[in-house]
């Protein structure tokens, strides 16, 4: 733990002679200001944009029209549409194509490699599929055929439909380990090609389930260019389309930017990590498409904003700081600025303008009554972050339940997911942020994940620099066992979410599957930052290439 003396003058704080603060020693940004100066080239773009649209008619009529009669053509050219990215522009196209299949679904129709792909198309989409199609490459006795091992291109498509399961699919948990095991070996197998080998480690990395949308797009189309099958006009629409959105989002971040310098946090608030433009990536994770351009602006900077907040909870602020902070934001009043030390005045004043900003834009939406339940869960969020700073203050180990009912709440899921809701237009009604802000089960279970992947990805940093305990802590302190057991246990909590999630998307669906795909595309970002450290606080090759590929480099053409 880091504990640093700091005294009034300096840190502008009018209490004390001296205050002793705990501080993370956060690592400063390592962009600069990398993206905070960006020249639109409006010719280019919309040279740019007038190809995308003449190519959308093209695969529209090759993919829908002229494939229409050979189903496994089809969904092959379904998928890679989805996994280049550009799915967002066929989205009534595919839903009828799909529609259409599973109305002839046919249980014992094609090998391993369409099997497996039919379900998980199907099932990704809603449909309630069983998965008993795969019982036919199954021996009498329950193992699956050793015939298969051979066929790894169908090995894998069976490993990435057996991430679809739900609860009580022996069938498919078998599967995930059987595809596994025998994938891995295929990966050093000299009977493989390279551009198989490589698909093949990208799955066993991160599933396609799991994986942020646009990055996966992007290391596709480097796959699916050396395909010897790939579709030519589908290959230029999807990198055409990517470069397209990346000038956008470019000039969304560098707005973005000089929102932040204004501010001025980086010198008022020293003590808070400086992660916008990691931000910016989580929130392009969550949607990217263009029509998002104001709920992403909002999203970042409030997420900047809970950002600050956690820092000032988790650390900075002494506990009678934190009382006065959390009756001030229940208030939501700028009268409430001269209660406030000076170093917190800053933060809350943004905190008030950047709502009182989205208030503005959901009154010209027609939308005004969205900006209660922004303000809500601002508020909650201060709630739980006091309740965390009381644990720390009193010495406290809370039992399991209590800790998970107070951090996986706090974690930042619910508040991304209930603003997010923000700026998706006529598909979201009062009924949808009710539901979603009573705790449902796709977002109990995103929490879930979301809290014990950051747990067991940042429980020795936090244990070093002095924490309120987490979930490891309580769980060893509660039922007497080691670190690594309370983690394996863990790892089975984060696999049922995830079947949790899955059953979500079953037809028919608690709320609109856009809502749904929200969550899910919140808990793959989590998947990626959290899956070997925390990618997000120490910002490593990961995140650096990550936000190199959709913010720096454009694809080739």
């Amino acid at each position: 733990m880091s504990v640093q003396t700091i005294p009034a003058a300096e840190s502008q704080i009018n209490t004390k002679p001296e205050v002793v603060r705990r501080t993370a020693n956060y690592e400063p940004s390592i962009w600069g200001d990398r993206f905070a100066n960006y020249a639109e080239d409006i010719v280019t773009q919309a040279h740019m944009q007038k190809q995308v649209e003449e190519l959308k008619q093209v695969v529209r009529k090759e993919v829908f029209t002229d494939a229409a009669d050979d189903f496994s053509h089809q969904l092959k050219l379904i998928d890679a549409i989805q996994r280049l990215g550009v799915a967002y522009h066929f989205e009534t196209d595919i839903e009828q194509a799909l529609e259409r299949i599973h109305a002839t679904y046919q249980d014992d129709d094609g090998d391993l490699y369409n099997v497996a792909l039919r379900f998980r198309l199907l099932r990704r989409h809603g449909y309630n599929v069983s998965c008993d199609v795969f019982n036919k490459f199954k021996e009498a006795n329950g193992d699956f055929k050793e015939s298969l091992v051979t066929d790894v291109s169908g090995m894998l498509s069976f490993y990435e439909a057996a991430h679809l399961m739900v609860h009580g699919e022996k069938l498919l948990e078998e599967a995930l380990v059987f595809t596994t095991t025998h994938l891995q070996t295929a990966t050093t197998s000299t009977s493989a090609s390279s551009l198989l080998k490589a698909q093949i480690t990208e799955a066993l990395e991160r599933p396609l389930l799991k994986t942020v949308e646009r990055l996966g797009a992007r290391r596709y189309m480097s796959i699916y260019q050396d395909e010897a099958s790939h579709n030519e006009d589908l290959l230029k629409l999807a990198k055409l389309d990517f470069n397209l959105v990346q000038c956008l989002h470019k000039k969304e971040l560098s707005d973005i930017i000089r929102w932040y310098k204004g501010v001025d946090f980086a010198r008022r608030l020293p003590f808070a990590r400086d992660r916008l433009v990691e931000m910016f990536f989580w929130i392009t994770g969550i949607y990217f498409e263009p029509q998002y351009v104001f709920g992403r602006n909002i999203l970042t900077k409030l997420i900047e904003l809970v950002t600050v907040m956690d820092d000032i909870y988790d650390a900075f602020g002494t506990f009678e700081e934190l009382v006065i902070l959390t009756e001030a934001i229940e208030r939501w009043d700028a009268s409430c600025m001269d209660q406030l030390p000076d170093y917190m005045q800053p933060f809350y004043l943004t905190l008030l303008d950047v709502v009182n900003e989205v208030g503005e834009e959901l009154i010209k939406q027609g939308r005004s009554y969205q900006l209660y339940y922004v303000k809500e869960i601002m508020k909650n969020q201060a709630r739980l972050y006091f309740a965390e700073a009381r644990w720390f203050h009193e010495g406290c180990t809370p039992r399991m339940d209590e800790y998970m009912r107070v951090a996986a709440s706090c974690i930042g899921n619910t508040l991304l997911s209930v603003v997010s809701l923000v700026d998706m237009g006529d598909i979201i009604t009062k009924e949808t942020f009710e539901w979603l802000t009573n705790d449902p089960k796709i977002l109990r279970a995103s929490n879930i994940i979301f809290r014990l992947m950051d747990d067991i990805a940042g429980h020795k940093f936090e244990k070093e620099r002095g924490h309120v305990a987490s979930s490891i802590d309580c769980y060893m302190n509660e039922y007497g066992v080691s670190e690594q057991e309370t983690i394996d246990v863990f790892n089975k909590q984060i696999v049922d979410s995830w079947k949790d999630i899955n059953e979500e998307f079953l037809r028919p669906t608690s709320a609109p599957m856009p809502v749904l795909n929200r969550i899910l595309n919140l808990t793959g970002v989590v998947d990626l930052l959290y899956k070997r450290g925390d990618a997000f606080t120490h910002v490593g090759k990961l995140m650096k290439d990550a936000i190199a590929s959709l913010f720096i480099d454009p694809v080739p053409l």
